[in-house]
């Protein structure tokens, strides 16, 4: 067996009233165990048990490991059934937590071992453990309380698997968008009597957009100013807690090219709040006066330059 044992820094050591959870060993003869193991490799596997839905073995070198620098220890190990790991395509991978125990009859404790570091098995890598559990020489003395009653003692161990990740989160921001501007052609500002003017829907960052317009401004303009709104268009809903980062910047095009009214547009957009803009983006004095073309067509542009995606698991 190659190393597979924990490293002195990631373990701790304490003592429990509690017995293990996974999986106990009673042994009413240790010595004898010590005995039929030197025609076992020097080691004794357990029945096999199940946690988390997979099968193990608990491995028990009574006399060390010396081929894992376990010599002179009581050396621990758990190992997974590989045929267990391969029901998936590809095989899977298992992580878990490791606890062993001896038990000590004098302290009526089980003195106990946890590896702090989640262990990741797979069909490379089977086997887990210590080598250097207990000392042979504290276990052997019969003083110390580990041997009792003529022989007997107690191994045992905890195998907690981590459950399969079923929460998750990719979000992601595209900054390279392949056409980032849209453009809309207001045409016979003077004439319009509407409230509100919608433009055509657009694409961007894979999502659907419309640009508001309020001629004669929306609430709370005191009829003075242009306002101007970037939605999320009616038909592209947002899931439940879904989000949206959009950034760029809404212009009202100069038509001589040369004194572009532009603001920022930096907003998170979601189910409750689809839209937003300016109630007080131009005057429509300045706009009469400036951003009608002899056409009288007012020219409207949004460019983008971060739109954010999330895929996130479902909530069942």
């Amino acid at each position: 067996m190659d190393s597979s044992s924990a490293v002195a820094s990631t373990i701790v050591k304490n003592w429990r009233e509690r017995p293990p959870s996974t999986y106990s060993l009673k042994i009413d003869n240790f010595s004898q165990l010590e005995n039929s193991t030197t025609v076992s490799d020097d080691k004794y596997q357990s029945c096999p048990f199940t946690s988390g839905g997979y099968n193990w073995r608990l491995i028990v070198y009574p006399k060390g490991n010396e081929k894992d620098d376990g010599s002179g220890f009581i050396s621990m190990y758990v190992e997974i059934d590989s045929k267990s790991l391969m029901v998936f395509t590809p095989p899977t991978e298992v992580f878990a937590e490791l606890r062993f125990f001896v038990y000590n009859k004098k302290e009526n404790k089980y003195f106990t071992i946890q590896d702090l570091e989640v262990r990741r098995f797979n069909a490379l890598k089977t086997v887990w453990g210590l080598q250097q559990f207990l000392p042979l020489d504290t276990f052997n003395d019969l003083k110390n309380g580990y041997i009792f009653e003529g022989g007997f003692c107690e191994f045992g161990v905890d195998v907690i698997v981590a459950s399969p990740l079923t929460n998750w989160e990719i979000l992601s921001f595209d900054e390279k968008l392949s056409e980032p501007k849209f453009s809309w052609a207001v045409k016979k500002f003077s004439e319009l009597k509407g409230h509100v003017y919608r433009s055509d829907c657009f694409s961007m960052g894979g999502r659907e957009w419309v640009l508001e317009l309020y001629p004669k401004g929306a609430s709370g303009s005191d009829g003075k100013w242009l306002s101007v709104y970037l939605s999320l268009a009616a038909g592209d809903t947002l899931k439940a807690d879904e989000k949206i980062f959009r950034q760029g910047h809404i212009r009202v095009l100069d038509p001589l090219g040369s004194n572009h009214i532009e603001d920022e547009t930096k907003r998170w957009v979601d189910e409750s709040k689809k839209s937003w803009g300016w109630v007080q983006f131009l005057s429509l004095a300045e706009l009469r006066k400036t951003y009608l073309d002899k056409g009288d067509t007012l020219n409207v542009e949004v460019e983008f330059e971060v739109v954010s995606a999330t895929k996130f698991s479902t909530i069942i």
